[in-house]
């Protein structure tokens, strides 16, 4: 349906109206349907850095580790910048 077919069904001449109308349905739609949401679980092996993903994956809400003191998972945070590698060729 187009901008126009709205505004001649709803009666109204004023397209800045419509469009936020639109744009307001559209906001109420992404804020309460979700993706279909999975949880997968990986083993962390030591010295292993990549770690194999779904074909289908869109995005990753959160990561977590257990934590075998505790027993519980703990949330690593966002990285906002790339973690600085360095090689230590010190044959000390």
């Amino acid at each position: 349906m187009k901008v126009l077919e709205i505004m001649e069904r709803t009666g109204t001449k004023e397209t800045t109206l419509v469009l936020a109308w639109l744009k307001d349905a559209v906001h109420l739609i992404q804020s309460n349907t979700k993706e279909r949401l999975k949880v997968a679980k990986h083993n962390i092996i030591d010295g292993e850095r990549d770690y194999s993903l779904p074909k289908d994956l869109v995005a990753i809400k959160s990561i977590s580790v257990k934590d075998t003191n505790d027993k519980k998972y703990k949330r690593i945070k966002r990285m906002i910048f790339d973690p600085v590698v360095t090689e230590d060729t010190d044959p000390e």
